[in-house]
C-alpha cells in the first residue's frame, strides 16, 4: 500500500485538449512522458501486496477443504473487489475517500478512510502475535502459547516500529520489499517442496486427502466462520487498482492482470496450507505458530532441525517489514483528508520534523497497547489471535460495502467520466461483492467451533464492541465535534506535494 494510494492522486491534474495552452518547446520538455508497465508486472505487484504465509495455519485445520475455503471468497469477494476498484481508480484517481465522498457523501467518505485506518488498530496485535509466536521458535518454543510473553512482544515491537517510522527512514520501503522474498516466497516454496518430499517417502498425511474431505464438515453456522478470515487475507487487492492507468491497453490487459494475480495469490495461500496439513494434525496446530510448527516437523523429520531458527528469523523479518510499511501509510492518509476537511483536531494533525504524523501514531499505539493486554487475559493465544483477526475484518468490510455502493451510484451520476477500464455487468458484479461482504460481516459474529467452550457474551462483546467503537463511534464523534478552524487545506496541499 503506497502513500499515493492512501492519500489520493498526487499527479498534476490533466487539462482537456481544448483548455490547454499552446505548448512551447520548454513546456514540452517539462512534461514527463507516460511510463507504462506490463500487465504481468502489475499482477506481480498485486500478488506481493496480498499474499503471505500468516493465514496458512488457520486453513490447514481443514486439510483438503482449505482449497474450497480459499476459492469461495476469491470468486465472490476478491474478483469483484479488484474489478470495481479498477474502474474507480482509472476514472477517478484519488483513492477510497474520493470514490465514496463523490458517490455517496463526504461524511461517508470520511467513514471509509477512517475504517481503512482503524482496522490497523486491531490488525497490529494479530500480526505481532504471529511475530511473537514465530520468534518463540528461535528462543524457546514453549513461549508461543504464553499470553504474557505475546502481549509483551506486541507492545515492545509496536513502539519500536513507531520510533523507526518517526525518523522517516527510507530503509522501511526496502525492508518491506526484501521481506516479501525472504519471508514469504522462499519459505513458502521450501514448505511445499518439503511437503511433497514427505509424502513421496510414503509418509501418511496428517489430514485426509480423499474426495470425501473436499468440503469442510458442516457443524452449523460456526463452520462458515473460517471463511471470514479469508476475506481479510484478500484485503488490499483494491489498492493496486490505481495503477490501471499505467497499462497500455487497460480494458484488455487489466482483466488478464487480475486473473493472473488471483491465480498466484491462491497458489501462495493454498499450497503452504496443504503442506502444513500434511505434517501437523489439526488438534495440535496453533493459529499463531502453526507455520513454525510445520517447519519444525519437517526439519526434524529430515534431521536439519537447526534450520527452524533460520526460517523463524526470515518470517519475522517479513512480518516486521510489512508492519513498518503499514504503520505510517494509513495514518498519513487519514491526516491528508483530515487537514483538507477539518475532521481531526489540530493536535492530531501535527507532523514531526520528518513529516510523520507522530501524534496519530502515538494515539493509535495507546489503543494497540490496551488491546495487546487481552492476550495476557484471554484463555489462550490462538483464541485472542482469531478474535482480533475477525475484528480487523469487520472494520475493513465497512470500507468495501461503501466502495461497492459508491461504484453503482457514480456510474449512474457521472457515466460520462472516461476511464481506462469499465466493469462489464457492473450491477451484477457489485451485487455479488456487496452481498458477500455483508454476509461475511454477519458470519463474523458467530463464534468459531474451535472456541465453542468460551462464553458467547465475551466473544460478541469483543467483536461487536470493537466494530462499533473503532468503526463507527469514533468517526461519528469526530464528525459531531468537528470545528471549522480544524481545516488546514493549505497545509494539506503543501504536504501532498512534498510527500
Amino acid at each position: 500500500m503506497t502513500l499515493t494510494e492512501q492519500t489520493g492522486d498526487e499527479r498534476p491534474t490533466a487539462t482537456r485538449p481544448s483548455e490547454a495552452a499552446p505548448a512551447t518547446p520548454a513546456a514540452q520538455q517539462a512534461v514527463p512522458r507516460q511510463q507504462f508497465i506490463s500487465w504481468a508486472a502489475l499482477a506481480l505487484m498485486t500478488t506481493a501486496s496480498v499474499a503471505n504465509l500468516r493465514p496458512a495455519p488457520s486453513m490447514a485445520l481443514y486439510g483438503l477443504a482449505a482449497v474450497f475455503l480459499y476459492l469461495l471468497p476469491a470468486v465472490v469477494f476478491l474478483l469483484p473487489t479488484a474489478l470495481v476498484s479498477a474502474e474507480l481508480a482509472s476514472g477517478r484517481p484519488g483513492g477510497i475517500y474520493r470514490w465514496v465522498s463523490e458517490g455517496l457523501s463526504k461524511p461517508l467518505g470520511f467513514l471509509a478512510v477512517w475504517c481503512q485506518f482503524a482496522m490497523t488498530i486491531a490488525y497490529y496485535p494479530s500480526l505481532l502475535a504471529y511475530v511473537a509466536s514465530t520468534f518463540a521458535y528461535v528462543i524457546d518454543p514453549r513461549l508461543a502459547d504464553n499470553g504474557l510473553y505475546v502481549a509483551l512482544v506486541i507492545v515492545v515491537v509496536y513502539w519500536a516500529g513507531v520510533l523507526i517510522s518517526a525518523r522517516g527512514t527510507k530503509a522501511v520501503a526496502g525492508l518491506a520489499g526484501l521481506g516479501l522474498v525472504i519471508g514469504t516466497l522462499i519459505p513458502g516454496a521450501v514448505l511445499v517442496v518439503l511437503g511433497l518430499v514427505f509424502l513421496a517417502q510414503g509418509n501418511p498425511s496428517a489430514a485426509p486427502m480423499d474426495a470425501g474431505h473436499v468440503l469442510p464438515p458442516w457443524t452449523g453456522p460456526a463452520s462458515l466462520v473460517l471463511i471470514v478470515g479469508n476475506f481479510l487475507s484478500y484485503a488490499g487487492m483494491e489498492m493496486n487498482g490505481v495503477h490501471v492507468s499505467s497499462l497500455r491497453e487497460p480494458g484488455r490487459q487489466f482483466p488478464r492482470s487480475v486473473f493472473l494475480a488471483t491465480g498466484l495469490v491462491l497458489l501462495i495461500f493454498i499450497l503452504p496450507a496443504l503442506a502444513i496439513s500434511w505434517v501437523m494434525p489439526g488438534e495440535d496446530l496453533s493459529l499463531t505458530a502453526g507455520v513454525m510448527q510445520a517447519f519444525q516437523g519437517f526439519f526434524d523429520h529430515f534431521h536439519v532441525g537447526w534450520l527452524t531458527k533460520v526460517v523463524g528469523v526470515m518470517l519475522v523479518t517479513a512480518a516486521l517489514g510489512g508492519m513498518l510499511a503499514w504503520l505510517a501509510g494509513p495514518s498519513r492518509g487519514l491526516l491528508m483528508v483530515a487537514r483538507q476537511e477539518g475532521y481531526l483536531p489540530p493536535v492530531l494533525q501535527k507532523l514531526n520534523k520528518n513529516g510523520v504524523p507522530r501524534n496519530i501514531m502515538v494515539a493509535q499505539g495507546v489503543l494497540t497497547t490496551l488491546i495487546a493486554l487481552a492476550y495476557a487475559f484471554l484463555p489462550d493465544v490462538s483464541s485472542a489471535y482469531w478474535i482480533f483477526s475477525v475484528v480487523t475484518t469487520q472494520i475493513y468490510l465497512v470500507v468495501y460495502l461503501l466502495m461497492f455502493a459508491a461504484a453503482v451510484r457514480l456510474r449512474k451520476l457521472r457515466p460520462e467520466v472516461e476511464g481506462g477500464f469499465r466493469v462489464p455487468a457492473l450491477r451484477a458484479v457489485v451485487g455479488v461483492g456487496f452481498t458477500a461482504s455483508l454476509a461475511a460481516m454477519c458470519i463474523g459474529f458467530v463464534p468459531p467451533e474451535q472456541f465453542g467452550g468460551q462464553p458467547l457474551w465475551r466473544y460478541l462483546l469483543i467483536v461487536g464492541g470493537g466494530l462499533f467503537t473503532l468503526g463507527f463511534l469514533a468517526p461519528l464523534a469526530f464528525l459531531k465535534f468537528r470545528k471549522p478552524h480544524w481545516a488546514a487545506p493549505d497545509c494539506a496541499d503543501q504536504e501532498r506535494h512534498s510527500g
